[in-house]
C-alpha cells in the first residue's frame, strides 16, 4: 500500500494494543483497503473537493468533467489561470452553484498569489498548520481539510470530529443509544493516537455491515 505517510500494519498493530474493543472491530472489518485519491496539485485536489460537496458522487462527477470539458488544451488539469480568465456565467453553465463558482475562484486566486502552499509544499507541513492554511479558502472548512489531509495526503493521525457518519459509527460500534458530541469523540480517541486516520477507516466501515462492534 504506498502514498501514506505511515505503515497500515504497524498501525493496526498499535490499534489493537491500546483498544482491545476496536481490535474486535478490525476483525470484523478485515483488511485495511483505504485508497488514496490521485492529485496531480493542491488545486485540484480542492478544486474536486468543493465541486463534490453536498452532491452525489455521480452528480458532481458530471458537473466536475463539464468544468474540465472548458479546458480541451488543459491535459493536466485546469489551473488557476484557466477559472480566473473564465466568465462565471461559463463556470454556472457547467451546473456550479454560484457559492461555489466563488469558491473555486478564491481557491484559484489564492493559489496563484502563492498564499496556498504546493502539494509538494504541504508534505512537509504539519497537519494542524496545513489546516489552517486551508480553511482560510472561501468554501473549504476544516471538514473539507481534514479529508484532503486524510485522503490526498495519507496522513495517519486525523480524527474528524465533526465528521456525522464517524459519529454514527462509532455510536453502532460501541453500541451507544445517542451519537457522540464532538468532545466525547475526541475522548475516545486519544488511545488511537497517532493513528486515528486507521481507526476512523475502520469505524466508517462499521456502517456497511449488519453487526460490527465488541
Amino acid at each position: 500500500m504506498t502514498g501514506f505517510a505511515f505503515r497500515p500494519r504497524r498501525a493496526i498493530g498499535h490499534l489493537r494494543a491500546a483498544d482491545p474493543a476496536l481490535a474486535e472491530i478490525i476483525d470484523a472489518v478485515g483488511p485495511f483497503r483505504m485508497e488514496l485519491k490521485a492529485s496531480r496539485s493542491l488545486f485540484g485536489a480542492l478544486a474536486e473537493a468543493i465541486v463534490y460537496q453536498q452532491l452525489s458522487n455521480k452528480a458532481a462527477a458530471t458537473i466536475y468533467s463539464r468544468v474540465e470539458a472548458l479546458y480541451p488544451r488543459a491535459t493536466d488539469g485546469f489551473t488557476p489561470r484557466h477559472i480566473l480568465k473564465t466568465p462565471d456565467e461559463r463556470l454556472r453553465g457547467c451546473g456550479l452553484s454560484r457559492a461555489k463558482v466563488l469558491a473555486v475562484q478564491d481557491l484559484a486566486r489564492r493559489v496563484a498569489s502563492g498564499e496556498l502552499p504546493t502539494l509538494e509544499q504541504a508534505q512537509a507541513l504539519d497537519d494542524a498548520a496545513l489546516i489552517e492554511r486551508l480553511v482560510q479558502v472561501r468554501g473549504i472548512g476544516r471538514w473539507s481539510a481534514e479529508m484532503f489531509l486524510m485522503f490526498r495526503l495519507g496522513r495517519p493521525d486525523v480524527l474528524p470530529l465533526d465528521d456525522y457518519s464517524l459519529r454514527k459509527a462509532y455510536a453502532k460500534a460501541f453500541r451507544r443509544r445517542a451519537l457522540p458530541s464532538p468532545q466525547v469523540l475526541e475522548r475516545a480517541g486519544e488511545k488511537w493516537r497517532p493513528y486515528r486516520t486507521v481507526a476512523s477507516w475502520y469505524l466508517w466501515r462499521t456502517l456497511e455491515t449488519a453487526a460490527v462492534g465488541p
